[in-house]
């Protein structure tokens, strides 16, 4: 008896048209240290990437994502996944999560690395224009 619910790797792989170009799925170095990213979720990565920093893409020059097992069979806060943004003409951008579950650490640092890009864009963006001689 279906429940109505579908399971993660159902939902992620429907495949799913961008909402603009801009929004597409943008490509990205995806590390996992413990190889237990399929190509479900790398795909899910690179989406939800393309979601929420498409709209700056002119400004990114690379991005990595890293997911790793800190505390390994032991349990706990233990799964982390950190995203580096590399901007063009700015510093680096690096967002770390930690949370019990790959797919709660992966959503929490894709919407602090969304925070983190706009708020450097937007201090490039409200600086002063030097003065022409």
């Amino acid at each position: 008896m279906p429940t109505g619910k579908t399971t993660r790797t159902a939902a992620r792989a429907r495949a799913r048209k961008p909402d603009s170009a801009r929004r597409a799925p943008l490509p990205a170095y995806i590390r996992a240290e413990q190889g237990d990213l399929g190509p479900v979720d790398r795909s899910y990565i690179r989406r939800k990437l393309g979601t929420r920093l498409g709209k700056f893409s002119d400004s990114i020059v690379r991005i990595s994502v890293r997911t790793d097992d800190l505390n390994g069979p032991r349990g706990g806060v233990d799964r982390m996944c950190r995203i580096k943004v590399v901007l063009r003409g700015l510093p680096t951008q690096v967002f770390e999560c930690r949370n019990a579950s790959l797919d709660a650490a992966v959503d929490g640092a894709l919407a602090g690395i969304e925070r983190t890009v706009r708020r450097a864009l937007d201090r490039r963006r409200k600086q002063p224009l030097r003065k022409r001689r």
